[in-house]
This record gives structure tokens, C-alpha cells and sequence, in this order.
């Protein structure tokens, strides 16, 4: 398989409609979508679909990026995804990622993270970019620091019966330096 993204346990390749079981996995996974703003939004593999073909391969076609499947190569299955979306109303990419829960706490998110970092700075040459996170999210509020982006503020987002506070990072990619170990 041909990664577009790859680290020692994991790789990243664009989402196909094949994808839409795993999509509706992980979407609809309490655990998963309890920090993430969307719980409820992927119900049936109707709507994994319809996420795969007017988001994620609209925004390849677009912007030549988006969130990619996420493929834990132990076992050669999609536990989520991880990459960048660019946000028009802050100009900038973001960077995110999510997958089951069986597969949190063994440094998978950084892991997948660091790779994003690295690839949004060599291969996609951002300068500015962005992660948000629920202040509960403690695990990627970590994450997303030791990465080495800065607090930047704190804001409200609403939006189709949502209202979260979310905490702001950034990060300037022309000067990033991967963390040491």
C-alpha cells in the first residue's frame, strides 16, 4: 500500500468511498467524538459517505490536501484519520486527528501528528498553522504542546446546536523545530 504519509506504525492515504464503514466507526463513537464538536453528525454510511465525497476528496481536488484515512499497518485498518484542513475564515490550515479508542495511549497521536508537522513544513510548505482543542482534551492539548505550538487564545464556536470553548494554538512552520526526544 502507498502511503502519502508514513511513520513507523501507521500511514496516511486519501479516503476512497471503500472507507465509509470504518468513517462511520469512528464518527459515531462516543469516546471519540466526545471532545470533537461533530457527535451525532456521522449516523449511518450514508452520511460517512457524503463526508467522504463533499468534504475530504473535494478539498484533495481543491487544496491537494485534507484529513487523510489513517491506517494502523499492524492489522491494515482505517482507526481514524489525521492531516490538515484549510480553514478560509482563519486563512490557514489545521491540523488534526482522531481515531478509536483501543488504540489511544500508545503515542499514536503524536506519532501521526509529528508526521502531519513534518510533511506541512517540507511538503506542503506552510508557514502559520493551527490545532484546536476542547480544554477537556486534555491528551491532545499535550500533544499539541509538545509539538510546539503556542496558546494563543481561548474562544466560543456555535454552530448547528454546538457551543464549545476551544483553546487556540499556533504555530509558525517557518521556524518549527520537531521536539526532542
Amino acid at each position: 500500500m502507498s502511503f502519502i504519509i508514513e511513520t513507523e506504525r501507521l500511514g496516511l492515504r486519501q479516503f476512497t468511498l471503500d472507507d465509509a464503514p470504518a468513517v462511520l466507526a469512528f464518527s459515531s463513537n462516543e469516546q471519540v467524538t466526545e471532545y470533537t464538536g461533530d457527535a451525532g453528525m456521522i449516523a449511518s454510511i450514508d452520511d460517512a459517505e457524503h463526508v467522504i465525497r463533499t468534504i475530504w476528496l473535494k478539498e484533495y481536488r481543491q487544496h491537494g490536501y485534507a484529513r487523510y484515512a489513517l491506517v494502523h499497518k499492524a492489522d491494515n485498518k482505517v482507526i481514524g484519520f489525521a492531516g490538515w484542513k484549510f480553514i478560509d475564515e482563519d486563512n490557514m490550515p489545521d491540523l488534526g486527528y482522531r481515531m478509536l479508542p483501543q488504540y489511544w495511549g500508545q503515542g499514536l497521536g503524536f506519532e501521526i501528528a509529528l508526521a502531519c508537522m513534518h510533511y506541512g513544513k517540507e511538503t506542503l510548505e506552510f508557514n502559520h498553522v493551527f490545532a484546536d482543542a476542547l480544554p477537556d482534551n486534555l491528551g491532545s492539548c499535550r500533544i499539541i504542546e509538545k509539538l510546539g505550538f503556542r496558546y494563543q487564545k481561548q474562544y466560543h464556536f456555535s454552530e448547528d446546536g454546538f457551543d464549545l470553548l476551544i483553546n487556540r494554538y499556533v504555530a509558525d512552520l517557518r521556524q518549527w523545530q520537531p521536539p526532542q526526544s
